[in-house]
């Protein structure tokens, strides 16, 4: 189990394997194995990939990307298999984590017990956001790393539970960024606006990018975006604004991660290494 980040950090693990001179069914594999981990490969572009019965996208580069989710207990193999029917495999269990509670207080009462009618919009905000998560683009851009999209603290992290008033009310899938309503907010790695909408109705302004094969990223209660639908953006550019927007206690960045419906740990997404 996890007591502080310095143990995650430990469990970060670059694997490589390869198979005798004859075969071409090489596994290269960078990220945490570990309940909400991200895990990038590489292989020959020709050779195919498989986690457990599902076939993973290869890149034109030999790229692919997989992940866990928070509460992840499956145990999985990785085959690689090459042009020859050559077979390579990896099998491994995702590291369990202990996660933080926190009680916030003083949370009102609209927000405790929103009106029906907010709730059926809330319903129609996450039609879009799920919409939004399920491109399988050719995009690589996940595979060259990902940076902060603020450099201030971090006051919320993955998986915590929220109890709001002392009610279990959620666990939390992202990172919490301080920042004053205004506050830039950067591409934390290159891709492909998918959503913006201003006005959601729990998320407020809430703007999706799509990395490529399944990874993007969402970031809540913006106040701004300088971004539109379908607009290419570069690793750092300023993207949007930090707001209050939606359910939010104060103003703070929310930045999460996904692989398709799979909700990744920003800060261990940050910590994969790209191949050379």
């Amino acid at each position: 189990m996890f007591k502080n980040k310095l143990a995650i950090h430990a469990l970060i693990l670059s694997l490589a394997s390869s198979l005798a001179a004859n075969s071409y069914a090489e596994i290269k594999l960078s990220g945490s194995f570990t309940q909400g981990g991200m895990i990038i490969g590489k292989t020959l572009p020709s050779n195919t990939v498989q986690l457990n019965q599902r076939t993973l996208k290869v890149s034109e580069t030999g790229d692919f990307v997989f992940g866990f989710s928070w509460n992840d207990t499956n145990d999985y193999t990785l085959t690689i298999t090459d042009e020859n029917g050559e077979i390579e495999q990896k099998s491994f269990t995702p590291t369990v984590r202990e996660y933080k509670k926190s009680n916030i207080k003083g949370i009102a009462k609209k927000i405790m017990n929103p009106d029906p009618a907010n709730v059926a919009r809330s319903k129609e905000d996450r039609k879009k956001t799920v919409k939004a998560r399920t491109h399988n683009s050719d995009f690589t851009y996940f595979a060259q790393g990902f940076i902060a999209p603020r450099d201030t603290k971090v006051t919320g992290v993955y998986g915590s539970q929220r109890l709001f008033n002392g009610v279990l009310k959620s666990t939390h899938f992202g990172v919490d960024y301080r920042g004053q309503v205004g506050a830039p907010v950067k591409a934390p790695a290159s891709g492909v606006v998918t959503l913006w909408v201003p006005d959601m109705f729990y998320s407020g302004g809430t703007l999706i990018i799509d990395h490529g094969h399944g990874v993007n990223s969402t970031f809540l209660h913006l106040s701004k975006s300088y971004v539109n639908l379908g607009d290419k953006v570069e690793k750092h550019d300023k993207i949007a604004e930090v707001g209050a927007s939606g359910r939010a206690t104060g103003p703070h960045l929310d930045w999460r991660v996904n692989w398709f419906d799979v909700r990744l740990d920003p800060e261990l997404v940050m910590q994969t290494t790209p191949f050379n």
